[in-house]
C-alpha cells in the first residue's frame, strides 16, 4: 500500500490522464487530416491535361460544337 512519499498521488493521476487524452486527440486529428487530404487530392483538376485534351473533353461534353472544336484545334496545333 502506498503511504506518504510514494508515487505522485492525485497530481500524477491527473497529469497521466491529461497526457493520454492529448495522445488520443492527437491521433484522431492525424487520422482525420490524412483522410481529408487524400480525399481532397482526388477532386483537384489534373494539371497535366494539355489544352488539346481539355478541348476534347469540352467537345465530348457538348460544351462546344464541331465548328468551334475544329477552329480552336487549329489554333492549338
Amino acid at each position: 500500500m502506498m503511504g506518504w512519499g510514494y508515487g505522485m498521488g492525485w497530481i500524477g493521476m491527473i497529469i497521466m490522464a491529461v497526457f493520454w487524452i492529448a495522445v488520443i486527440v492527437g491521433i484522431v486529428f492525424l487520422i482525420r487530416w490524412l483522410v481529408l487530404s487524400t480525399r481532397a487530392e482526388g477532386h483537384k483538376a489534373h494539371p497535366e491535361d494539355s489544352a488539346l485534351e481539355i478541348l476534347r473533353k469540352r467537345y465530348a461534353r457538348g460544351e462546344i460544337n464541331k465548328e468551334e472544336f475544329e477552329e480552336k484545334k487549329k489554333d492549338l496545333i
